[in-house]
C-alpha cells in the first residue's frame, strides 16, 4: 500500500467535515475548559457507524471463540477464523479518524485510544470468553469509558520492578491496594484494568503480575479530578486511590493467578499496540503542522517577501516534508502488515514509535519557529500541537525505553 484507495478517501472527507462542524468550533472549550471529550466521540462513532460495527465485530469473535471452546470440548476439529481480506481496510478505517482527529484535538485520540484500544485489548488478549463477553463490548462502541491502569507515583519506565499495587487473597476474594497516576480517564472511566502484583507473602520482586477489571463506584475505589499537564488537554488525565477493595476471582483477567509469564506478556502486547497507534497520531499532528506551515510562508512577507523564498525556510519546509513521507509510510506499513494477518515485533513497534514521535516533535517545534511570535500564540494552533506533540516521546515507553528494546533485539540476532 502506497496511498489512500477512493473509498479511504471518501472516508477522510467525511471525517474532515464531522470534525470541521464538531469539534474545530469547540476547540477552546475541550483544550481550556473542563469538558471532556465523550460525548463528541461517541456522536463520530454513531454517525459513522463505528459503534454497529464494532458491535457486530466483537459478537462474532465471541461466537467464534465459543464454537472453538465448544469443538475442543467434544474431541472434534475446531473451526478455522476466516481469513481478513487484503486490502487492510479494517486497521485503514481505524487509522483515519485517528489521523484526522489529530490535526485538531490529539487529546481526543488519546483519551479514546485508551478506552477502545488498550483497556479492551487487555480485556481480549488474556481474558476468559465470559469476562470479553461481559466487558469489551461496550468499549469497543465507547457507550462505557475504559482506563488502563499501570503507572504508579513511583514508577515509570521501570512499571513492574517498582510496582507496589497489589493484590492479596483472603476466602473466595481478592484485596486490591495501591494507587495509580498518569492514568488516561482515569477521572471519568465506567471500566478499569488494574495491574498489580500477587502479594502471597512471598519477595515483592518475584511476586507475580495479574489484572483485574474494576466498576466505577466500587467501593475502596476513588477516582481523582483530571490533573493540569503540558499539553493533550482534551485527554483527561487522573489518579487513582484503592484501599481494601474486594472482587471476586470473576474480576480476575483470564481467572487465573498463573498467567503467561506472570501476566508481564499481555502488559507488553498492549503497549505494542499503542506503540503502533502513535504512528497515526503523529502523521496527524505532522501533516497539519506542514499545511499552516506551508500557508504561512506563502503569505507572510518580511523583507519585502514572501519568507517561503528564503532558502532556511525552504529547508524547514522541505525536512517537514521529509517527516510526513516517512511517518505515512510506517503507517501504510502497519495497514498492510494487519491486512495480511501480520503483527509487529516489540521492536518493530517501539522503531516506529521511537520515530514518529520524535518527527512529531521536531515538525511541531519547526512549524512555531516558521511561525515566530505568531507561533507562540494560540491562536495560530501549532503552539497546541508543539505541546500536545511532545508527550508521544513519554507515553508508551519514553524514546530511551524504546531504543533499549530496539539494541536489545538486534543484539540477540
Amino acid at each position: 500500500m502506497y496511498q489512500w484507495t477512493e473509498e479511504q478517501e471518501m472516508m477522510r472527507g467525511a471525517v474532515r467535515q464531522f470534525i470541521d462542524k464538531e469539534i474545530r468550533p469547540r476547540i477552546d472549550e475541550f483544550e481550556h475548559g473542563d469538558t471532556p471529550p465523550y460525548d463528541v466521540l461517541r456522536k463520530m462513532y454513531k454517525d459513522f457507524g463505528i459503534d454497529v460495527v464494532s458491535r457486530d465485530r466483537h459478537q462474532r469473535q465471541i461466537e467464534f471463540e465459543r464454537s472453538v471452546e465448544a469443538a475442543i470440548a467434544e474431541g472434534k476439529e475446531p473451526p478455522e477464523k476466516a481469513k481478513r481480506d487484503g486490502d487492510g481496510g479494517t486497521a485503514a478505517l481505524t487509522m483515519i479518524p485517528i489521523i484526522e482527529l489529530c490535526k485538531v484535538c490529539p487529546g481526543m485520540v488519546t483519551a479514546m485510544g485508551v478506552s477502545v484500544g488498550l483497556t479492551s485489548a487487555a480485556i481480549m488478549s488474556k481474558g476468559t470468553i465470559d469476562q470479553k463477553e461481559r466487558w469489551v463490548g461496550d468499549l469497543l462502541t465507547m457507550d462505557k469509558i475504559g482506563a488502563w491502569a499501570i503507572t504508579e507515583p513511583n514508577s515509570g519506565s521501570d512499571a513492574f520492578g517498582s510496582m507496589k499495587s497489589t493484590a492479596r487473597r483472603d476466602g473466595d476474594e481478592y484485596v486490591l491496594n495501591g494507587s495509580k497516576t498518569f492514568i488516561t480517564n482515569g477521572p471519568y472511566a465506567d471500566t478499569i484494568v488494574f495491574i498489580c502484583k500477587f502479594d502471597e507473602g512471598n519477595d515483592p520482586a518475584e511476586r507475580k503480575i495479574l489484572s483485574f477489571v474494576l466498576d466505577k463506584g466500587t467501593p475502596g475505589l476513588e477516582q481523582s479530578k483530571p490533573l493540569r499537564k503540558m499539553g493533550m488537554h482534551s485527554s483527561p488525565t487522573g489518579e487513582l486511590f484503592l484501599d481494601d477493595v474486594r472482587v471476586g476471582k470473576d474480576r480476575l483477567v483470564g481467572e487465573t493467578e498463573n498467567p503467561p509469564a506472570g501476566g508481564r506478556e499481555g502488559a507488553k502486547a498492549t503497549f505494542m499496540q499503542e506503540r503502533s497507534g502513535v504512528a497515526a497520531m503523529a502523521l496527524g499532528m505532522i501533516e497539519e503542522c506542514l499545511t499552516i506551515s506551508v500557508d504561512y510562508a506563502k503569505n507572510r512577507v518580511q523583507f519585502g517577501q514572501p519568507i517561503g523564498e528564503f532558502q532556511l525556510i525552504q529547508d524547514k519546509l522541505a525536512r517537514m516534508e521529509v517527516a510526513r513521507l516517512n511517518v505515512e509510510n510506517l503507517v501504510f506499513r502497519t495497514i498492510e502488515m494487519s491486512a495480511h494477518g501480520h503483527t509487529m515485533t516489540l521492536a518493530e513497534a517501539s522503531a516506529m514509535k521511537l520515530y514518529s514521535a520524535r518527527a512529531a516533535t521536531e515538525v511541531a517545534l519547526e512549524a512555531v519557529q516558521i511561525l515566530g511570535g505568531n507561533g507562540y500564540m494560540s491562536e495560530f494552533r501549532v503552539e497546541q500541537l508543539a505541546r500536545d506533540a511532545k508527550v508521544l516521546q513519554i507515553y508508551a515507553g519514553t524514546d530511551e525505553i524504546q531504543i533499549t528494546h530496539i539494541a536489545k533485539d538486534l543484539l540477540r540476532r
